[in-house]
This record gives structure tokens, C-alpha cells and sequence, in this order.
């Protein structure tokens, strides 16, 4: 059997910045220990999976480990691969995933998405968390599926240094360490050895959070963000007020290939 593969770079202009992503367009679903293979084998934080069904596209999404409920950088992948290099003439796309349905559309150089938004809620810092890290001191703390952890200073993000062993103890799908912004509105690194990623480039999911708590904070809805340590990438967010916020972003080609399995 061979399955056509892509990687792309997404919330990049140009190859090698933001986040990779392989895209596997298939035909039909394959088994899932297969697909779970095939996420290992590429060995990057997500491999996305789609399958064409009537008006929609069914989506899945696998790290090397796990089959997780939301990637948005996959997402932003996949949408680019079906407009940039396989001919999709709609404006939008509606992917049916885990998390419901999900919709991305071109919206100028990027393609936007459409995902629910999450509230962090406040919490006391548990035991260890600041020593994983290696913070000293942290402004808060917040949780959805991630912990998000406030900082003041940017610095402390470009300088984070984790122990991913100690932090893949937390009972949370990652955690995101945040600080404003001087040149953005906001700043971020996402860690989740838990989901078998050390560190996440660019996490658009993480945003689904972090742009509610930025907006918020700030008093705008329209937010321009950064994440990552030596690879960065850039978002731009727009939380609304139905609950929903527009993750959106550019991406480049870096392969294009087949698999033999």
C-alpha cells in the first residue's frame, strides 16, 4: 500500500520556522495501530489523517504515542495541503473531528480556523510544578486541559529549560508558560512530554486558551502572538463573543513523498 505524505511547516511564511506537521490524505480509514505507526514513524508532534466524506472531511490527528482531541497546528496543515496542493476550490472547509466540527477558511496570505474557546480557571500552583520548570516565582496559575502558567517577563520563556521527566507527572495534557509580549501581545512555549512531546513549537490548540485569558487581561479581541524557543512561530487570534476564537496563520511546504507500508 502506498499513502501520499506532506510536511509542512505551519504558522511560517517559509519553511524550517513555526511547526512540522505530516499530512496523510487517504482514502478510507486505516486501521488504527496502523495509523499510529505511521505518527511514530514520522516522529514529529502531530501527523494528521483525512479522509474526504460528502461536504466534509473527517480529521484525526495523531502524536508518536497518542491519538489526541485537538491540534491546531495539524489542522492548519491539512486545510493548506487540500487548498495549496490538492485543488480545493471551496473557500471553506469543514473538518468533522474529535472536537467537533471545525472550520478553516482563507482569509487573505493565512488560513484561519474556527475553534471553540476554552476559560482557564485559577488554581493553587501544586507541589514541584515551579521546580520542573525551574521558575522561581510565577504571576499565576490557570488550567483547562493545560496548565497555564503566567510570567511576567518574556525573558523567563526564552529562557526555560525544563525537566520533561518531572513534568510528565502533571495530570494535564501540557503546560503552557506565558508572558506578555514586546513586538506581540503575548508570548508562549507549550511543553507535553505527558502526549509523548517534549516541546511543542506552535501549538494552535494552546490558543484556544491562551487567547480568552490575553484578551481578557489586555481588553482586546484582536491579539497577535509567538510561540516557541529556538523555532518560533507566529499566530494571530480572534476571540469572539459566541464562545469561539479564530486561530490564524500562514505555512510552507517542506515534503512531499510516499510511504510504503
Amino acid at each position: 500500500m502506498q499513502v501520499e505524505i506532506f510536511q509542512v511547516d505551519a504558522f511560517s511564511a517559509t519553511a524550517f520556522g513555526g511547526n512540522p506537521a505530516a499530512v496523510c490524505p487517504l482514502q478510507a480509514w486505516l486501521a488504527d495501530a496502523t495509523l499510529q505507526q505511521i505518527a511514530a514513524e514520522n516522529n514529529l508532534s502531530e501527523t494528521a489523517f483525512v479522509v474526504a466524506n460528502g461536504e466534509l472531511f473527517e480529521l484525526r490527528w495523531f502524536t508518536p504515542t497518542v491519538e489526541v482531541d485537538l491540534c491546531g497546528h495539524a489542522t492548519l496543515a491539512a486545510a493548506w495541503v487540500l487548498f495549496e496542493q490538492l485543488g480545493e476550490q471551496r473557500d471553506t472547509l469543514r473538518f468533522a473531528t474529535r472536537s467537533g466540527e471545525l472550520r478553516v477558511r482563507r482569509d487573505g496570505a493565512r488560513l484561519a480556523m474556527d475553534f471553540p474557546a476554552r476559560q482557564p480557571q485559577a488554581l493553587a500552583v501544586p507541589e514541584g510544578l515551579l521546580q520542573a520548570l525551574g521558575l522561581e516565582r510565577i504571576e499565576a496559575l490557570y488550567r483547562t486541559d493545560d496548565y497555564l502558567v503566567v510570567v511576567d517577563d518574556p525573558a523567563l520563556v526564552a529562557a526555560l529549560a525544563p525537566d520533561f521527566a518531572a513534568l510528565a507527572a502533571f495530570d494535564v495534557r501540557g503546560i503552557a508558560v506565558t508572558a506578555p509580549g514586546r513586538e506581540v501581545d503575548f508570548v508562549s512555549r507549550w511543553f507535553g512530554p505527558r502526549v509523548g512531546v517534549n516541546e511543542d513549537p506552535v501549538t494552535g490548540s494552546a490558543h484556544t486558551s491562551l487567547a480568552p485569558y490575553w484578551a481578557a487581561r489586555l481588553g482586546k479581541h484582536s491579539l497577535s502572538a509567538e510561540q516557541g524557543g529556538l523555532r518560533k512561530g507566529q499566530l494571530h487570534c480572534q476571540v469572539l463573543d459566541n464562545g469561539r476564537v479564530i486561530i490564524s496563520g500562514q505555512a510552507a511546504l517542506y515534503l512531499r513523498g510516499t510511504i510504503f507500508i
